[in-house]
């Protein structure tokens, strides 16, 4: 009888310990503070830009530079834009063995670590999603380049999402190499596939920043391996000053863009996904039309689309700051009606006072003499696209103060 007794109060307690356990797991769960540390803009990638040899049954090591740092990680991987289920048999992630991207796909081996979807090493994305990682210990300094390796089972070659702009250089070698220190014998090519987003656990304080933007923001200009967008030069500046530190920066800026059309989704049809949706977002920074312009969009167009930006931002509490459009003079853009237009979009911004402020990169980096030009040093060449001076001419042009109230 007593042994029953004792049984049954044994049982009792091992249920409302596991119960217990349960609410506690659910309850850190719930307050977890997920901040972005580093993303981009994904879309269905062109042909052209395609992996140079199939992903199927091979290794893709890709590197990039986060902005903040944290203990606890979890990885985004997309296959939003597939046709085809995307077999993934395992993940793994280290930092980088030297500054950017290493000539033969070096990682730091002492900090490799695989990744697990639900508890489970493999995982399969379904066509039209994204997925997360399972939350993992990591010790992830600020500003640091760091290693995500996939290798994959079957993999459409045809459909895939990704980021053709990636500046930064990626590494395919053939089999099973997720651990290898080097991927000596591989093919090289400069996109980003699958991978998307790196979130961090941080504290309450800690937001991220999200640019919304089109090739001026994705790099256009920049040196391969380089990390010297204008985004990136941001996320140095906020690094290294102790009121934004905690701030992650999430670089959403994708080559051709527009609010309208243009390469990739336009800014109209990610808006939710590639800004509302980041985690911890507090800032949003709108630098998109040129390519609308050169389309021959006009400026009540443009203007009224922004409004629509600025809407859905404070509906979420997000602030947004609105971004000049640069000068393109001696590029393909460059006419007298296009002008009008640029000019126009450009007054709106400064005057409407509809942004809850405005970052004036037009003043920044055009030439005083003729302000339909970027100032010769910092043209990429084109007209239209910066160099790395340029940009970080335009990262040194905003007041980090907007991101401390």
């Amino acid at each position: 009888m007593f042994i029953r007794i004792r049984s049954k109060i044994r049982l009792a307690l091992l249920a409302t310990a596991i119960a217990l356990s349960f609410a506690y797991t659910e309850t850190c769960t719930a307050q977890e503070h997920w901040t972005g540390t580093w993303g981009c803009g994904v879309q269905l990638v062109e042909p052209g830009n395609r992996p140079p040899i199939t992903l199927a049954t091979n290794t893709l090591r890709q590197f990039v530079r986060v902005s903040i740092g944290g203990k606890r990680l979890r990885v985004k991987l997309s296959n939003m834009f597939g046709t085809e289920p995307v077999t993934m048999q395992s993940v793994h992630i280290a930092l980088s063995a030297g500054a950017g991207s290493a000539v033969d796909g070096e990682i730091n081996a002492a900090t490799d670590s695989a990744l697990t979807f639900d508890h489970k090493k493999s995982i399969v994305i379904p066509p039209g999603k994204e997925i997360w990682s399972d939350p993992f210990n990591f010790d992830l300094p600020p500003l640091a380049n760091v290693a995500v390796s996939i290798y994959f089972g079957d993999v459409s070659a045809t459909t895939i999402s990704g980021h053709p702009g990636s500046r930064t250089t990626s590494f395919i070698k053939t089999g099973d190499d997720v651990s290898s220190p080097k991927l000596t014998v591989a093919a090289h090519t400069a996109h980003w596939y699958i991978l998307t987003g790196i979130d961090v656990i941080a504290d309450d304080a800690s937001k991220s920043i999200v640019v919304l933007g089109d090739s001026i923001t994705d790099g256009r200009g920049t040196t391969t391996d380089g990390n010297n967008r204008w985004p990136d030069d941001l996320a140095q500046r906020t690094a290294t000053n102790a009121a934004t530190a905690d701030f992650g920066i999430i670089n959403m800026g994708i080559g051709g863009n527009g609010i309208f059309g243009g390469l990739g989704p336009s800014a109209q049809a990610r808006f939710d996904r590639d800004v509302l949706n980041q985690s911890g977002v507090r800032w949003l920074i709108v630098f998109e039309g040129v390519n609308d312009i050169g389309g021959g969009r006009d400026a009540s167009q443009l203007t009224n689309a922004l409004a629509q930006f600025i809407d859905k931002a404070h509906e979420r509490n997000i602030k947004i700051y609105g971004v000049t459009i640069t000068p393109f003079g001696g590029s393909g853009y460059s006419s007298p009606a296009h002008e009008k237009v640029r000019q126009a979009v450009n007054d709106w911004i400064r005057t409407s006072g509809q942004f809850d402020a405005v970052i004036d990169f037009d003043a920044a980096v055009r030439d005083p003499a003729n302000q339909i030009n970027l100032l010769s040093a910092y043209d990429s060449g084109d007209g239209l696209h910066l160099n790395p001076t340029g940009y970080q001419v335009m990262a040194n042009a905003i007041d980090l103060s907007l991101f401390t109230h």
